[in-house]
């Protein structure tokens, strides 16, 4: 499928195949020539490869290889059943392992939303594989210490969205309801044209009782962007992106042996200056400070008026500090 079929603009060719990467079935698509430099993109929650389309297409004009894989549960790659197969070992290892399917060393790995944690983690436990390390939305914040929903359960309470998350049905069932509606809501309130609304669960309700669902879209999102990724979700359903939060606690049992290690190849952080992941206690201090832990830390890209969906919101900014960036990875 090219990217046309996909969302009707641009004229650089998307491909789309399966790969086995290390018994998983991954879908990625990918464009640019197949021995330009690597750069590999992560989405987030609830997203798929196509949250890059806007990327794919600018990195390869510029000479890239650019690949984004639907991830672990999502789209057309594998869901395994249990919950416990989604950890950000699995998650990482899946990564490294793209790159052993694809014969390549290294690459540049860029993640947003829940693709960045996996691509720091990359960068944090095979830096001989990257790079270059970029994150979008999430900055790099050391390991706490103490297991992450209790604490967000003491801070935010049990209507905090990624609490929620937490029992497997409620969340699985809202969602998959009507995924068209999902998305109108999810990617409507979280964007800089939002008023912008807490992912608190109402009291008796569900989480998609929190937002509005728009009388019209955002600039940058059409309703061919909104079918897509609905026809995904209704073919895929939510819980494989799901069991992503419920391993919160399991990832930082995983990481102890990590504690306080550095994050050692050149990096880049973007976000949005309306992101409300940026908005959230402690989160501009961690920005401040990412250069402690991440000594390679080349530069942070603050996007006025932008929300939390990135490079789909502003991709003319995000594509050009990426491809700066790639460059002097090469």
């Amino acid at each position: 499928m090219a990217e046309g079929a996909a969302d009707g603009r641009g004229t650089t060719s998307i491909s789309h195949r399966e790969l086995d990467v290390r018994g998983l079935r991954m879908h990625i698509a990918e464009a640019g020539p197949a021995r330009g430099p690597l750069i590999v993109l992560l989405h987030g929650f609830p997203e798929s490869w196509y949250s890059w389309r806007h990327q794919l297409t600018a990195l390869a004009e510029a000479g890239f290889h650019a690949v984004a894989p639907d991830q672990r549960g999502y789209g057309q790659t594998g869901r395994p059943s249990r919950v416990d197969e989604y950890t950000i070992l699995h998650l990482a290892g899946d990564v490294t392992g793209l790159l052993d399917a694809l014969g390549e060393p290294d690459a540049v790995v860029v993640g947003h939303d829940w693709g960045a944690p996996v691509a720091w983690h990359v960068a944090l436990l095979r830096p001989d594989r990257v790079r270059g390390v970029v994150a979008l939305s999430v900055p790099w914040r050391p390991r706490g210490s103490a297991p992450p929903v209790a604490v967000m359960r003491e801070r935010f309470g049990e209507a905090f969205y990624m609490v929620y998350f937490q029992q497997l049905g409620p969340a699985d069932a809202e969602l998959a309801r009507d995924p068209r509606l999902t998305f109108r809501k999810t990617l409507y309130s979280a964007a800089g044209d939002s008023p912008g609304t807490p992912w608190l669960v109402p009291a008796g309700g569900g989480l998609l009782d929190a937002f509005s669902d728009p009388a019209e879209l955002p600039g940058w999102l059409t309703e061919a962007d909104i079918g897509y990724f609905a026809g995904q979700f209704t073919a895929s359903g939510f819980t494989g992106g799901l069991n992503w939060y419920r391993n919160l606690d399991r990832n930082w049992e995983l990481t102890s042996a990590w504690h306080g290690a550095p994050i050692t190849p050149p990096a880049l952080y973007i976000a949005g200056e309306r992101d409300g992941v940026i908005a959230g206690p402690g989160a501009r201090t961690a920005i401040d400070r990412m250069a402690e832990s991440v000594p390679g830390l080349r530069g942070t890209v603050l996007l006025p008026g932008c929300g939390h969906w990135t490079q789909q919101e502003r991709p003319a900014e995000v594509n050009e500090a990426l491809i700066a960036f790639a460059d002097g990875a090469r």
